[in-house]
């Protein structure tokens, strides 16, 4: 069905959204008249940004006035009559306005069809069940792009009323010099006449001046009509200029670093610039014009003065619409790609600035330098702080020009080789430590648009870093990053953030970099939450809900020790990440590893299954530590037995899976898999046989407990034996804890 036959059953608010779409601009008539030859054009193919595409307007401008005329002809009748009559005036009229800017004219259908389209099929999905689950983000580029369309129509018609002011008061003082002047010429030059001449011509000449002076009053009136007419039109071009810079920077911009600030915890990428970048040139271009027109008004007003309140209306115009744009060049200026936010010193580093309105203005025309220094706080505690430059730090190779690329329009500075000098430690008081204090990277710049008219002083900061000087800082540093990164507020003051937190606001942070660290889809289930709650708050309960409403300081996380161990609860945390991502990541996503499970909650588990069932668990007194729990038969009884907890030095030696490969008395992995069926494509290859009469050791594990008799050597002689031989072993291959 043709869109318009669907328009024209729209209702209520957007029934009326389509009226609006309608004016002087483009006739709802020449809509209604020509709906079928209007759609069935293809506009879609004239490219509106590129000027040599005007031809291709010029002929649909053409083509349409053409179809009015032909309209117009047909027309018979009394009311036959009114309507050819109307619609030849609107071919006049469309002529008139588009023969000059024909792309004007397909920009203007455009966005007519494309907001009835949309009207159309937001009035069919609300008559359906799925009414409701209209794309958010789809809806809200709508609206944007719509509010973009208003402010270019608004803009297109203050430059026409500007026009007519312009072509009136130049039609003033033409009439002003020719006839006021000339008069007053005339009535001095009676002076030199005799009294009869003079008596005989004057009051004439004085009637003459009252008729003019008059009609000059008049029009003066008429004159600061439209300028005081023009400025409320360009108040309320200015006002939605806001709102809609107000979106863009406020809003969608503001949320692009929030997702860049969580991406540095391991949350989804934060998405491409292009969109934004491409809105925020749109808002400079319209700021642009509006801020030239206001200023060619008040340069008419100068040549003009006439009394009256639109002096200060022009002066309040221009500082407005000067605020606006530093706004928008002052929040434009960003940083794309952000600095590692844990810092070594002597360590090359990179960061990525961008100017999102840098092409749009010209400003690569004398490319501007950006400098880059670090800062930090001088409190470094987590609830109050400031920034000031740090004097003991230096960043080498921090100065850089921002280049124009021709191909993205992108205006951006690479930092590609900074590196810090050794770090000098100011004083610290109380429990902090060099891995909670903050710093950030500013970087300033300064450059001028519209030929020096606009001089900005741009600076932005990076998110906070932490320095060290040894990689055993790492982890620590790690936990301040994270804290900030999760529970930062936007807006705030660098670089203060919560001192406590709800246990799922934590539990939400430590999921997001648990996958991304260890790359993997399977996140931290809710049973493994809770394990991690009891960890952290010393709690025996099982219950999720108990833990919802608790809180979680700082002190708790990094600060202070777990009860009766020497490290954190985050470095214990840490070690588990660290050593999954090194070599658990395939056994964790093949579900193998149950991993957080405490040792009682092991035995039972395991002791209502068969004879050497097992699992793996995370070690609960060792950072970075992972063991094997599986159920045994004692003479006396059955047990369940823990190993020595593995770490990443002794997979460094042989894998997990060669480890349970080498253990005969393990047979299914908790609950009832078969352990080959579970591990054995990680299984390491037999070795090849003897070569030049070598045969090449293998070490095995062995627990000499639960050791049994090993096969006939002669079966494979690439193998050796190494429970006969400790001093060839792996050490921790015998370590058993005490049987629970």
């Amino acid at each position: 069905m043709a869109v318009w036959i669907q328009a024209q059953q729209l209702q209520g608010d957007a029934l009326h959204q389509m009226q609006s779409l309608y004016g002087h601009h483009f006739p709802i008539e020449v809509r209604h008249y020509l709906s079928q030859w209007i759609e069935g054009q293809l506009w879609d193919t004239v490219d509106l940004e590129n000027p040599q595409e005007e031809f291709k307007a010029k002929r649909l401008l053409d083509s349409l006035i053409q179809e009015l005329q032909k309209k117009a002809e047909h027309q018979m009748g009394e009311d036959g009559f009114l309507l050819k009559i109307k619609l030849g005036h609107y071919a006049s009229q469309l002529k008139s306005t588009y023969d000059r800017c024909p792309l004007e004219l397909v920009r203007c259908i455009k966005h007519i069809l494309y907001t009835e389209q949309r009207l159309v099929k937001e009035a069919s999905n609300s008559c359906s069940p799925l009414g409701g689950m209209v794309d958010s983000m789809s809806q809200k580029y709508q609206q944007i792009n719509q509010a973009f369309e208003e402010l270019r129509i608004l803009t297109q018609d203050t430059e026409n009323d500007l026009r007519k002011l312009q072509h009136s008061q130049e039609y003033f003082i033409i009439q002003y010099q020719e006839k006021s002047l000339r008069i007053q010429a005339q009535l001095t030059s009676l002076s030199t006449l005799p009294p009869a001449d003079r008596q005989l011509r004057e009051p004439s000449l004085l009637s003459k001046r009252a008729t003019v002076e008059a009609w000059l009053t008049r029009e003066a009136n008429t004159l600061q009509k439209y300028r005081l007419g023009l400025a409320e039109k360009h108040q309320k071009t200015l006002a939605l200029l806001r709102k809609q810079q107000t979106v863009i920077l406020d809003d969608e911009l503001i949320q692009w670093k929030r997702r860049q600030q969580l991406a540095g915890n391991g949350g989804p990428p934060e998405g491409g610039l292009d969109i934004l970048q491409s809105w925020c040139e749109k808002l400079a271009e319209t700021i642009w014009q509006n801020r030239q027109q206001i200023r060619r008004a008040e340069h008419l007003r100068q040549q003009l003065p006439i009394p009256g309140a639109i002096e200060e209306l022009l002066n309040d115009l221009n500082s407005t619409i000067t605020d606006i744009i530093s706004a928008l060049v002052t929040s434009t200026f960003i940083i794309e790609k952000q600095p590692p936010q844990v810092l070594k010193t002597q360590t090359k580093f990179a960061a990525t600035v961008r100017l999102l309105v840098g092409g749009k203005l010209n400003v690569h025309m004398n490319p501007p330098q950006v400098k880059a220094t670090i800062t930090m706080s001088l409190t470094h505690t987590h609830t109050h702080t400031h920034t000031h430059t740090h004097s003991h730090i230096q960043i080498l190779n921090n100065n850089c020009v921002m280049e124009y690329h021709q191909t993205t329009g992108t205006l951006s500075a690479h930092f590609r080789n900074m590196s810090l000098k050794r770090i000098k430690r100011s004083d610290r008081r109380g429990a902090e430590s060099v891995t909670e204090e903050k710093f950030t990277i500013l970087f300033e710049s300064q450059f001028s648009v519209g030929g020096n008219e606009l001089v900005f002083q741009v600076k932005t900061l990076s998110l906070p870093v932490v320095v060290i000087v040894h990689g055993s800082q790492d982890n620590n540093a790690t936990a301040t990053v994270l804290w900030d990164n999760a529970f930062a507020e936007p807006g705030r003051v660098p670089f203060v953030v919560p001192d406590k937190v709800l246990w799922p606001q934590l539990c939400e942070a430590l999921n997001m970099k648990y996958k991304a660290e260890v790359q993997s889809n399977r996140g931290l289930s809710e049973e493994n939450l809770v394990f991690l709650a009891q960890k952290a708050f010393s709690s025996s309960s099982n219950s999720p809900e108990e833990f919802h409403s608790m809180t979680m300081t700082w002190s708790q996380f990094n600060r202070e020790s777990l009860p009766g161990r020497n490290f954190t609860f985050w470095q214990w945390f840490d070690g588990v990440m660290e050593l999954t991502k090194k070599h658990l990541k395939p056994h964790w996503n093949d579900g193998a590893i149950l991993g957080f499970v405490n040792k009682q909650q092991a035995q039972d588990m395991l002791m209502s299954k068969p004879n050497g069932t097992f699992l793996l668990r995370f070690s609960d007194s060792e950072i970075g530590g992972i063991t094997i729990a599986w159920v045994a038969e004692n003479p006396n009884k059955r047990m369940v037995w823990n190993l020595m907890p593995y770490t990443t030095k002794d997979f460094s030696i042989r894998s997990l899976a060669d480890r349970i490969s080498d253990l005969n008395h393990l047979l299914f992995l908790y609950p009832d898999r078969p352990k080959d069926e579970v591990f054995s494509k990680y299984y390491t290859p037999p070795l090849s046989k003897a070569v030049d009469g070598y045969v090449k050791p293998q070490i095995k594990q062995v627990v000499p407990e639960f050791a049994t008799p090993n096969p006939d050597p002669a079966a494979n002689p690439t193998y050796m034996d190494h429970a006969a031989s400790p001093a060839v072993s792996h050490p921790q291959s015998y370590g058993m804890y005490q049987p629970m």
